[in-house]
């Protein structure tokens, strides 16, 4: 690092030291593949819009309890090295620090970012069943469609497979809480599969007194053979249970016979736990949680209605809003039906809500509006998993349902847009831009540097073998919202991945889990093999090139072990983000869908 460069790091530094409260408020810090992470003693002490504008800061949020300020491929690296010394804490992992994050978490907010966790994976199957179950009741309700036997028979398929997704649901539930929790996924499967047995009396049917369960004396308890359906809360239990003994049994059991011993024993002990421990106290929490709800609304009002669906998009930066899965499958199951409350939903949540402020409140706003809508409408959905446009078909039809559907979105959408341009004319408080001084310009001068070729297109190929997604379509909120940038991603088939095109090899993360790279006409890109894959450290990863290799397209960068990597809880997906793209250039995808080395995928166009 030149001298310029570290003086220029060191100013930086000091203003951030300074804007998060300090040296004493800084409990850690590391980073990412573009981004400076930062936990604090108290995040009030820290200026967040003043760090926005920060030399070379290109954004800055909280997520999981850190400051997370973004600089960029590369350039974060060389920032940590002089913000790390300036704060004494150069050697903190990024695993060290989400251990001092989550120290700041209680037990419960470390529970429900699990739960939130559990249910993003099995989000595909719900929204389908919710899909067809609304598919299901408006077709149902045409008489044309009673009328005609194929059309007739056609729904009735589509009822009988909505039902079959939801009836086993619980298995789901069990097979990704086991997976998110460390355990065999396969185990998951396997106590879903028991708790929904045909040797148990259904559960739906025992309590309308239709069927006469058997009950069992097991350590003097009385086990009633019941089966778990709609026990959403049961299997969430069950999969952490499951995933614990897997853990437990395999390291405890000699390697010579654990391949069978230790499965056995992990699906021994967990039945047992299910009927005798585990499932009469799942049922308690499924009864108070359905009663509590069921209160809210009867009692509560308008009060409930309005609050809840007001605050949903303060849920939704937290990344906790998949908990209202758990929630809305529990209360689906006992009631058969669901308040429709929501919030405006976030396109530009972290590009423009939160970055402006006003945009956000006018938002809850909005959404509370909305919620006194759905109260007066007594608007329900029979279903759950989306919601604006393609949720209507959820919305519970009776009583003018799809009607009230529309009308209650209106008045969101209505409702935070008027608020939003009122609270402007208040909270907008931007100064004008002030004129260039002549330190700046002459800095600016400084940085200029000689203009390289350029093409009218630049074309980027195939650099894993997989099916290629929108960057839209990505899990992790900061890749889909396109905080690093624009790009594409790839759901791999293997682990390895290949050079794009010709270029050099910028950097290779000291986790090896992503790489910096740079086409011959001065084009960045970054390949992020997973989510949150930093925290491995480089275990399972294996990079077959270094900082400066000159590179020729379809060269293998990296290898890794997809299986193991998915199998300690990680999302294998690989994003392709260009970091700095120029505002004369635009993304286009040119050959959607399956991906293969040496497919053109991408072309960076000159307007």
């Amino acid at each position: 690092m030149d001298a310029k460069k570290r003086e220029r790091y060191e100013k930086i530094s000091i203003e951030l030291t300074k804007l998060v409260g300090g040296k004493e408020n800084i409990q850690g810090v590391a980073h990412c593949a573009t981004r400076l992470r930062i936990v604090l003693k108290d995040n009030e002490l820290a200026d967040l819009k003043a760090i926005e504008n920060v030399d070379l800061a290109k954004g800055v949020f909280v997520a999981g309890d850190q400051v997370q300020i973004i600089f960029g491929a590369g350039l974060v690296n060389d920032v940590y090295e002089v913000f790390a010394e300036h704060n004494n804490m150069k050697n903190m992992s990024l695993s060290d620090l989400k251990t001092v994050a989550n120290k700041k978490m209680n037990p419960l907010q470390r529970m429900i970012k699990a739960l939130s966790d559990v249910f993003v994976d099995i989000m595909p199957g719900i929204l389908a069943a919710a899909l067809l179950t609304g598919l299901s009741g408006v077709l149902g309700n045409l008489d044309f469609v009673k009328a005609n036997d194929t059309l007739f028979g056609i729904n009735r398929l589509i009822n009988i497979s909505s039902g079959a997704i939801f009836g086993f649901l619980p298995l789901a539930v069990a097979y990704s809480a086991c997976k998110r929790f460390g355990g065999r996924p396969i185990l998951g499967i396997v106590m879903g599969c028991i708790m929904l047995s045909d040797s148990l009396a259904n559960a739906y049917a025992a309590a309308q007194g239709t069927v006469e369960a058997t009950t069992l004396h097991i350590f003097g308890l009385g086990v009633d053979l019941v089966g778990f359906q709609g026990g959403i809360i049961v299997a969430l239990l069950m999969g952490f249970v499951t995933a614990r003994l897997d853990i437990f049994f395999e390291k405890k059991v000699p390697e010579v016979i654990r391949l069978l011993l230790s499965p056995l024993l992990t699906t021994l002990v967990g039945a047992l736990l299910l009927f005798t421990i585990i499932g009469p106290v799942g049922r308690g929490l499924s009864s108070g949680i359905t009663n509590g709800l069921v209160w809210m609304t009867q009692n509560l009002g308008v009060v409930g209605y309005a609050v809840f669906s007001g605050l949903q998009q303060l849920v939704v930066i937290t990344g906790l809003h998949h908990i209202f899965g758990a929630i809305e499958a529990q209360l689906l199951a006992d009631t058969g039906r669901i308040s429709v409350l929501f919030g405006i939903t976030e396109p530009a949540l972290f590009g423009i809500n939160l970055r402006y402020r006003f945009p956000i409140i006018g938002g809850c706003i909005g959404g509370a509006l909305g919620g006194v809508v759905v109260y007066f409408t007594n608007l329900a959905a029979v279903g759950f998993g989306t919601t604006v446009l393609p949720g209507i078909a959820l919305a519970d039809p009776s009583g003018n349902g799809y009607v009230n559907y529309i009308i209650a979105h209106m008045t969101a959408i209505a409702g935070g847009f008027i608020m939003t341009l009122l609270l402007g004319r208040f909270m907008d408080k931007t100064p004008a831009l002030e004129t260039v001084s002549e330190v700046q310009k002459e800095q600016m001068a400084e940085e200029v540097v000689p203009e390289m070729e350029t093409l009218e297109e630049e074309v980027f190929f195939g650099y894993a073998k997989g099916r290629m997604i929108a960057m839209e379509d990505m899990k992790n909120e900061t890749f889909a919202n396109k905080i690093l940038g624009d790009g594409v991603a790839v759901i791999p088939e293997e682990g390895k991945v290949y050079a794009p095109t010709d270029g050099t090899i910028l950097n290779i993360f000291d986790t090896k889990h992503a790489v910096c790279f740079a086409n011959s006409y001065g084009t960045e890109i970054l390949i992020h093999i997973g989510v949150d894959t930093v925290n491995l450290k480089g275990k399972y990863f294996m990079p077959h090139v270094k900082d400066g290799d000159v590179v020729k397209k379809g060269q293998l960068l990296v290898e890794f072990d997809k299986e193991q990597i998915e199998k300690a809880g990680y999302d294998t997906s690989i994003p392709m983000i260009f970091t700095d793209l120029p505002e004369e250039k635009r993304l286009e995808v040119s050959v959607p869908g399956e991906m293969t080395v040496d497919t053109k995928t991408a072309i960076v166009y000159k307007a």
